[in-house]
């Protein structure tokens, strides 16, 4: 699956009905709360490091199945993504540091295009107009399951990995295992090598 586009139908309806939230998620260039996050300042998130851990192929658990509903109302699952590598990224609007590491997850989402990689935000609190307009204003063209519709989705993750800070980025095999786990904000060289290293396990 190539990423899960709306249509501009449905994003213009969210987007009216989030109006007033669309002027309080700040442009990336002027964001107080990503701006806390840069200075230390962890106010109103649990965030972790940055620490990376990678399971090795034959200590992989089970692949993790799942099934939701992205911030656009189109459904999305496990299913979607058998054969590619994904990356999964847990967020919420007003969590700092998930918007400090956007253009960068964006920017790696991007590099990969064409490849069997593909990436899925799991928004863990806001309602599907929030998450909306956190993708206009941030320039996010993947999808985001939408946990709050969908609480079941974070239990499924979970009960493969620990998912303890916000935010928390996966990577999962092509047969939908968890392989790696950044615990915090990216660095964006880094998750690309994790990527790079699990497509390279396919070929």
């Amino acid at each position: 699956m190539r990423g899960i586009r709306s249509s501009s139908t449905r994003r213009i309806a969210a987007l009216a009905v989030s109006g007033a939230l669309v002027f309080s998620l700040a442009a990336c260039a002027n964001d107080p709360l990503a701006d806390q996050y840069r200075q230390g300042d962890n106010k109103g998130f649990i965030a972790g490091d940055g620490a990376v851990q990678e399971i090795a192929e034959d200590q992989r658990g089970e692949p993790v199945e799942f099934a939701a509903t992205t911030e656009n109302g189109d459904p999305v699952s496990s299913a979607d993504y058998a054969g590619d590598v994904l990356v999964v990224n847990f967020w919420y609007a007003a969590c700092g540091p998930c918007r400090a590491e956007a253009k960068d997850l964006e920017a790696v989402y991007q590099e990969f295009a064409g490849e069997n990689v593909d990436f899925l935000g799991v928004n863990t609190l806001d309602s599907p107009a929030a998450a909306t307009a956190f993708a206009e204003n941030y320039g996010i063209t993947y999808p985001s399951a939408i946990a709050a519709e969908t609480p079941a989705i974070k239990l499924a993750f979970a009960e493969k990995t620990p998912i303890q800070a916000t935010p928390t980025t996966l990577v999962l095999d092509a047969q939908g295992r968890v392989a790696a786990r950044i615990i915090g904000p990216i660095d964006p060289s880094i998750l690309k090598t994790l990527v790079q290293d699990k497509l390279a396990e396919t070929s």
